[in-house]
């Protein structure tokens, strides 16, 4: 490798890649919902609940159900088959906040 070559720190992800990984790849809809979920706030967190518009984290719709697989699988590390097929399910729609994270990353 020559000097003028330099290799990205990490690949760069689009919507559809990360919304079929999402949908489909237990560890990438895993991994995700946990990303979404640090991102709660402490108070978000608590209630299991969406209150504050900060731009990354669960619609309100999804906020309790997805905290409290995040906080399961956290403690058991595990989810059941009927918990992994909401995950599949509702994860998708999270791409977009997904690539922000990953992007604040690198």
């Amino acid at each position: 490798m020559n000097e003028q070559t330099t290799l990205p720190l990490k690949p760069k992800y689009t919507k559809e890649f990360l919304k079929a990984k999402l949908s489909t790849d237990k560890a990438w809809a895993i991994r995700g919902m946990i990303a979404i979920f640090r991102y709660q706030t402490e108070q978000e967190k608590a209630v299991d609940t969406t209150v504050e518009d900060n731009g990354i984290g669960f619609s309100g719709s999804d906020a309790f159900i997805l905290s409290v697989f995040s906080k399961s699988y956290q403690k058991y590390n595990n989810l059941t088959d009927k918990q992994m097929a909401i995950v599949f399910k509702k994860m998708p729609k999270y791409a977009s906040q997904l690539i922000r994270i990953i992007e604040r990353k690198q």
